[in-house]
């Protein structure tokens, strides 16, 4: 059966497999149950060791985690994942907790989703992040150069970072605002703008976590950034190498 979104089959037909860590049995169950309504293919994780556990013997397209759960929390798991997975992750938090959020930002989810949620903005949201992961199929004409930042390079072809030959691990968050910034490099993006593009509330820090984890894979000197640069009262700009 096939997603509401239309995200549910990957590009050979598969369906999408997604693992639901989650401590509470019922609400992990009313996920899998939805989704799989929806043509997802679903395994429940109880906690982060188990999670660790089906990770190490299975093959995911994305991981939904609760921020909440005995032992080792969703924040801290994302944060040991992410030292050697690139797989999009939605963390699920409690209402009202910002600092969550921004926590499970700068730990390296790609979104997340307050509860109580309906199960609806759970699919397009799950859709969305992984239509941002899916690879584009390279352009034929024209081909673009790459951007050169120092030792790094983005491919704007395949949307690929290397650090001289060695690709750089991005979050389908970190790829997507490179992408963004590489489409117009040296112009600045105005903070509404950019806002609009990834989905994220102009209020809120989100946008300035993503810019601040970016920064950290493609900057000698983050805190004093030299290719991604802030451009006061307007907005952010990538200013690559002049050869690049």
């Amino acid at each position: 059966m096939k997603s509401e979104s239309g995200g549910a089959e990957s590009a050979d037909g598969e369906a999408r497999h997604i693992l639901v860590v989650d401590d509470d049995d019922r609400l992990r169950a009313l996920i899998a149950r939805y989704l799989g309504d929806q043509g997802y293919r679903v395994t429940g994780a109880k906690d982060a060791k188990d999670a660790k556990a089906k990770l190490a013997g299975m093959a995911f397209d994305l991981i939904v985690v609760d921020v909440m759960m005995p032992g080792q929390n969703g924040i801290e798991l994302t944060r040991a994942l992410r030292d050697t997975l690139d797989l999009p992750i939605l963390m699920l938090t409690a209402m009202g907790e910002p600092e969550d959020r921004i926590a499970g930002l700068e730990a390296g989810v790609d979104d997340y989703l307050a509860k109580p949620f309906e199960p609806r903005e759970l699919v397009l949201r799950i859709a969305t992040i992984l239509r941002r992961a899916a690879p584009r199929t390279p352009a034929i004409e024209p081909v673009a150069s790459p951007l050169k930042l120092g030792s790094f390079r983005f491919d704007r072809n395949r949307d690929l970072l290397l650090n001289d030959d060695a690709p750089v691990r991005l979050t389908t968050a970190e790829a997507g605002l490179l992408r963004i910034f590489a489409a117009a490099p040296g112009r600045t993006l105005s903070r509404d703008a950019l806002c609009e593009e990834i989905g994220a509330d102009p209020t809120g820090r989100a946008l300035d976590v993503q810019i601040i984890r970016l920064r950290r894979k493609i900057e000698a000197n983050p805190k004093e950034p030299r290719y991604l640069v802030t451009v006061w009262g307007e907005g952010y700009a990538l200013r690559p190498d002049p050869d690049g």
